[in-house]
């Protein structure tokens, strides 16, 4: 059965010769894997693989044929927002693959949830449209994003207990709880002042909190070329 979506593209693997299965996250059918034939072929006139780049935003029409299916097909696919600075902008990239491969990991839903979907959607769009200020785009990504994965502290002091609860071997200092303060209440393009050393101290706490509360997360790769750019 044919179904109209938006979608994230996400990530890709080589299938066959000249195939890809191309992992989605979708408006109606949460995370998705489908099966694109024909775009690492040597005769295809097209580039159809840039269309899968991570965070790329997509209209789709898919076939679903049963929730038991793992892997579904693709009928059309086009770019809904084209990129203009995202992929070639050295540091914006780093942090979209970031934020991609966090993803990855945290996303595991097989069905629709709308704000999240929304959330991530415009999330993606600042980050694209931004020009200045963006250094601690990752760190109020995550901070707000845990509330849509339903773990969301409402205080920097109840996230604070929940990390002192499970063995975290450090405090914040004044200037980091206001500034994660900030990031759990207030929107992007709001000022938040951090050095680079308060900057890395708070990635690394709330990475420890997703991983008290995301079980089988796994360490995440791209996490120490964002460290180094954002020194």
């Amino acid at each position: 059965m044919l179904h109209k979506t938006r979608g994230i593209a996400l990530n890709f693997v080589r299938f066959r010769e000249t195939s890809i299965i191309v992992k989605i996250y979708t408006e109606e059918f949460g995370v998705q894997s489908y099966i694109v034939n024909g775009v690492r072929s040597a005769k295809s006139k097209t580039n159809r693989i840039a269309l899968f780049q991570p965070l790329t935003l997509l209209d789709l029409v898919v076939y679903h044929k049963s929730k038991e299916q793992t892997i579904h097909r693709l009928s059309e696919v086009k770019c809904s927002v084209p990129f203009r600075s995202l992929p070639f902008d050295f540091v914006k990239s780093s942090i979209a693959l970031f934020i991609t491969e966090l993803l990855v990991k945290t996303l595991r839903e097989e069905e629709s949830n709308r704000p999240l979907f929304q959330f991530l959607t415009e999330s993606i769009l600042f980050l694209e449209n931004t020009d200045k200020s963006y250094e601690n785009f990752h760190l109020h990504f995550l901070a707000q994003m845990s509330f849509y994965l339903g773990f969301g502290a409402e205080t920097v002091r109840e996230m604070e207990q929940q990390l002192n609860e499970n063995l975290y071997p450090y405090t914040f200092e004044k200037p980091i709880q206001e500034a994660l303060q900030q990031f759990l209440l207030m929107p992007y393009s709001s000022q938040v002042s951090l050095n680079r050393t308060q900057r890395a101290q708070l990635l690394d706490a709330l990475i420890f909190y997703y991983k008290i509360h995301l079980e089988g997360m796994g360490e995440i790769k791209s996490l120490e070329v964002l460290r180094e750019l954002m020194r």
